[in-house]
């Protein structure tokens, strides 16, 4: 899977939010606030080919986390990104 083209993580008063850019995304009316470990995958992966486990084995790389629980957040988030229409 990747994040589609397209989406920028911006800075918003100490918030990240993924806002749409360009005309490839006009009908995209949504703001997507990530905490700091969403927004570091979304960063990390960005233009990028990756699975679930590759969400996971980034997470473990960085913080002290059960590799269960990542693959179960993990799952969480890409879900998550499914239905906010962000994901290809």
């Amino acid at each position: 899977m990747k994040l589609k083209d397209g989406f920028e993580l911006r800075n918003l008063c100490g918030d990240k939010i993924v806002s749409a850019t360009g005309l490839d995304n006009l009908n995209f009316n949504k703001l997507l606030s990530l905490n700091k470990t969403a927004a570091y995958l979304w960063e990390k992966f960005y233009g990028k080919e990756f699975s679930v486990e590759d969400l996971v084995d980034a997470l473990t790389e960085v913080y002290d986390v059960d590799r269960e629980v990542a693959a179960t957040d993990c799952g969480k988030l890409v879900e998550a990104w499914k239905d906010a229409g962000v994901l290809d």
